[in-house]
């Protein structure tokens, strides 16, 4: 028997229909990223944000370059919405590489100071680390202690402890103190300061602080969250060195202590634009700020966010408020500069 179809019936088929496709379009709402940042220190947000949106995220994580690298090679093809990297240097890499396209969010441009995102819109900061000089309360009198610079005088030969040239975070601190200084001053302080290590630069963040607490040196160079996840490890060896040693805020007569962004950027090829501009204010909304602080030991990007009890012990600091760019375009000269100062 033929089923006759009314006017109605047709009707209501098509709203069905359309429902149940708009439906399934919401269900399957995506967006992927490549982080360089360590699955365990973004995962649990992007979590929230598949709870509070329905979007769905893909997460691949890895080296910096090597995630740029597949960027670069994959073109339009790449799968790739946004790129998350954890230094200003390594975000211009990117911007230089043409793998960006403009955030156009008024409240990243709103949120985020001028200082800590892209002057063409192609990535912004979401958390800040400050780098400044960590000491032996037992060997060093933090009246000693000026700035960056100071670290090249005769009274700390054989006494300091930092990470290699290879290090972005070296680089961008160079990059800064090119840009304060001048490159023959900052030549003159980068010979003086490797005539200064106590050894050769070797391991990371927490093997200098380490350094520091062992006796090895008096004094460091690192980034604040490194010392923060330290003194919270549930490793008693992580944290009773960590308690060894103290922060000490150079220049605060000067420039303000070095900090340093990571950042995030959408992608040139992205499939999935809106939803890439969601995450991002997401990652940029007071709770995931919060979370930062709390979880990883970063500052906030954006001001008024309350502080975790970690960084509220270390107490207030002035920040060089040197622009992120200026980072990435001196990245180069202080790799060389580095270099030819017999810094390995």
């Amino acid at each position: 028997m033929a089923i006759k179809i009314t006017p109605l019936k047709l009707a209501i088929a098509t709203i069905i229909g359309a429902s149940t496709l708009a439906g399934s379009f919401v269900q399957a709402a995506e967006v992927n990223i490549y982080s360089s940042r360590k699955q365990a220190l973004i995962k649990p947000l992007l979590d929230k944000f598949t709870e509070q949106t329905g979007i769905d995220v893909n997460l691949l994580t890895g080296n910096s370059d090597a995630l740029l690298s597949r960027l670069t090679a994959e073109g339009e093809n790449t799968p790739a919405d946004l790129f998350l990297t954890v230094d200003a240097g390594a975000l211009h890499r990117a911007v230089s590489a043409d793998v960006f396209q403009a955030i156009d969010s008024e409240f990243a441009h709103q949120t985020v100071p001028a200082h800590f995102r892209d002057s063409e819109d192609q990535w912004v900061g979401l958390s800040l680390r400050a780098r400044p000089i960590f000491y032996s309360p037992e060997r060093v009198d933090p009246s000693q202690l000026e700035d960056y610079m100071s670290l090249a005088d005769e009274q700390w030969q054989d006494r300091v402890c930092i990470r290699s040239s290879n290090n972005i975070y070296n680089q961008s601190l160079v990059a800064a103190l090119l840009d304060h200084h001048g490159e023959q001053k900052v030549m003159t302080w980068a010979q003086g300061l490797v005539e200064n290590f106590a050894r050769t630069p070797v391991g990371g963040d927490r093997d200098q602080i380490k350094g520091v607490a062992y006796g090895v040196c008096d004094v460091a160079v690192a980034n604040t969250y490194y010392f923060g996840h330290m003194l919270n490890s549930d490793q008693a060896e992580e944290r009773e060195a960590a308690e060894k040693v103290k922060i000490f805020w150079p220049a605060q007569e000067g420039n303000g202590t070095h900090v340093n962004v990571s950042g995030i950027g959408i992608t040139k090829h992205a499939k999935h634009v809106d939803e890439a501009t969601q995450l991002i204010e997401f990652l940029l909304s007071e709770a995931s700020q919060k979370w930062y602080a709390e979880a990883n030991y970063e500052y906030p990007v954006r001001e008024g966010v309350e502080w975790s009890e970690t960084l509220e012990q270390w107490g207030d600091f002035k920040q060089d408020d040197i622009s992120m760019d200026i980072l990435g375009e001196n990245n180069a000269q202080a790799v060389r500069l580095m270099n030819s100062a017999g810094w390995r």
